[in-house]
């Protein structure tokens, strides 16, 4: 027998892992990722390609649906996220400039399209509430983009969220505040 903690004796396997929960990094294992999760994972990619690769929308979709995974994800979702963030490109740039502290060419192609994602799902995503929104793009900056990066997005998601969604984030932080301070807080 080795010293050496949780050593496996040779021919056998470690203890599976457990494939929900979170990563090292403080991301969402893929078991634990719903469909739609996985659509603006997906949806994350594609945009990538688009910005860096300047390819033709028709075969970034094509590559991005044959990668793997992809039939677990919302597929109508990923297509409205792709479709209308690169159609509304100029639109999405227009709110988020106000809020950054840099240039715009300065940010990282991912946090550039994990905030085209939040933008959108905020103008057009009704059904997903705006916390919801803010979570998944903070999620995607922490599994796929830099270090800090997903306190970026936060911060100028957290900007952007009261200017698109007014009366539910109001409503949210009223409701918030009459329900007092949390315990131990």
């Amino acid at each position: 027998m080795s010293d050496v903690p949780h050593a496996t004796a040779p021919g056998t396997r470690p203890p599976r892992q457990s494939r929900t929960g979170v990563t090292s990094t403080g991301a969402r294992k893929a078991g634990s990722k719903s469909a739609r999760s996985r659509s603006r994972e997906f949806g994350l990619q594609a945009l990538y390609q688009h910005q860096i690769g300047r390819n033709a929308l028709p075969d970034i979709d094509a590559f991005t649906r044959d990668l793997l995974g992809f039939g677990k994800c919302d597929s109508a979702h990923y297509d409205a996220l792709l479709s209308g963030c690169v159609a509304q490109q100029a639109e999405l740039d227009a709110l988020i400039v106000p809020l950054l502290d840099r240039k715009l060419e300065e940010l990282s192609p991912i946090e550039h399209a994990i905030l085209w994602i939040g933008a959108y799902e905020f103008q057009h995503c009704m059904d997903v509430p705006w916390r919801v929104v803010l979570n998944e793009c903070i999620e995607l900056a922490k599994e796929f983009g830099g270090t800090d990066g997903h306190k970026y997005v936060n911060g100028v998601l957290n900007k952007l969220a009261p200017r698109l969604r007014e009366a539910e984030v109001s409503n949210d932080h009223g409701n918030t505040k009459a329900r007092g301070p949390k315990p131990g807080a």
